[in-house]
């Protein structure tokens, strides 16, 4: 009874840790986007005063919200899982490239708050070599998770 509960859980929290984990990604692949139009936007413009809005609904509206869920639902996959093997080095790797993505989100954050006072230090090209961490670290983690290479 109780393993077929868990195993149910087990289901459902991996579903839901798979949503939030493509919305932290989108926000995370989009955001850097934001920041690129953004330097391009004269301080006080129109569009920059809208793109701060669309950076601060997009940061914390969603892709907060989306971080702490996928993190609270993975760690809840690890306490529920049958089969965590803390001796896979996959399983380190995917934990390492999350921490990544996690760092890039407080990145983020940081970025947003300078735009925000419109103290930006960055030019685009820096945000757009940042738009391709995200999936590079998201490739890392599919691979590790799929593939779980041993």
């Amino acid at each position: 009874m109780l393993l077929e509960y868990l195993a149910n859980a087990y289901l459902w929290i991996k579903a839901f840790h798979i949503i939030a984990a493509i919305a932290w990604m989108v926000g995370l692949l989009y955001l850097p986007r934001l920041f690129v139009y953004h330097c391009d936007a004269p301080k006080g413009s129109l569009s920059s005063e809208t793109l701060k809005i669309m950076e601060r609904r997009l940061l914390h509206g969603i892709m907060t919200p989306a971080m702490l869920v996928t993190w609270l639902l993975g760690l809840g996959l690890i306490i529920v899982s049958p089969t965590v093997d803390w001796e896979n080095w996959w399983l380190h790797l995917k934990l390492f490239a999350v921490i990544g993505l996690t760092a890039l989100h407080i990145c983020m954050i940081r970025w947003q708050r300078l735009f925000l006072k419109d103290a930006n230090r960055h030019g685009a090209l820096f945000f757009r070599l940042v738009n391709e961490v995200p999936t590079l670290l998201m490739i890392v983690i599919i691979i590790m998770v799929v593939v779980k290479p041993v």
